[in-house]
């Protein structure tokens, strides 16, 4: 179970915000607009908000130019991430990988088991971490996009979050990893 360290500063971060969609318009994208609101009122800030049609390419490109910008911390992205041929997220972002984070999948998919039973598994949820910068990408569903945030990132996104989280793998960010200790292990 995650603890806060209360002692540890909160960390604003940078991130950047992408929607895929052949639906909506950044307007009418119920679910990243909370997403924005929800970055806001954590204290972070984000620098970019955009949302594309589903091309792989043009997605890769928007994405790798984010990751190689110095300023942005963290990006998440929303759609895109089921079985059908427009949800091409997974196959336009996990190339761009230095290391893929395959417990935030796995873990997504656990929780969202509670509401949706078995068609869990048709969600390509994923993480990873490329130049100090990290990605999530989400379903776009609003009930998915809050409990990837609610449940899952906005704790990893806080350097106070124990006994580890993402902080400490962003570029120009801090963490002040504390040591753990017999008492933070699960007992067996």
């Amino acid at each position: 179970m995650s603890r806060a360290d209360k002692n540890k500063p909160f960390q604003a971060l940078n991130i950047a915000l992408m929607s895929v969609s052949d639906r909506h318009t950044l307007d009418t994208d119920d679910g990243a607009l909370w997403l924005a609101n929800a970055i806001a009122e954590a204290g972070h800030r984000c620098l970019h908000r955009e949302l594309l049609r589903p091309n792989k390419y043009l997605l890769r490109a928007r994405i790798a130019g984010w990751i190689a910008d110095q300023q942005i911390q963290v990006i998440i992205v929303t759609g895109g991430t089921g079985l059908g041929d427009t949800d091409i997220s997974e196959d336009a972002i996990s190339v761009l990988f230095d290391r893929p984070v395959e417990g935030f999948g796995e873990e997504f998919r656990r929780l969202s088991f509670a509401d949706i039973g078995s068609s869990a598994m048709q969600s390509r949820a994923f993480a990873g971490i490329s130049n100090s910068t990290v990605i999530f990408v989400l379903p776009s569903s609003p009930a998915a996009i809050r409990l990837g945030w609610q449940q899952l990132i906005q704790a990893q996104l806080d350097a106070r979050t124990g006994p580890c989280n993402m902080v400490g793998h962003l570029g120009g960010a801090t963490c002040n990893h504390s040591t753990v200790t017999e008492a933070d292990l699960p007992n067996r």
